[in-house]
């Protein structure tokens, strides 16, 4: 049982980063698009820190 709740405990923090990833890149698509420079760079520099 143990094991069980690990695994889905480890699918959802995938599950969880994934989608930071892609609320993220949407994030940045929309501040390249808008020309905001300032936030480009803040918003790069948490998706470095995310990995």
């Amino acid at each position: 049982m143990n094991k069980n709740r690990q695994q889905l405990l480890t699918k959802a923090t995938e599950a969880h980063r994934e989608t930071l990833r892609k609320n993220l890149q949407h994030r940045l698509e929309v501040a390249r698009a808008n020309g905001d420079e300032n936030l480009v760079r803040i918003l790069e520099a948490e998706a470095n820190y995310i990995g």
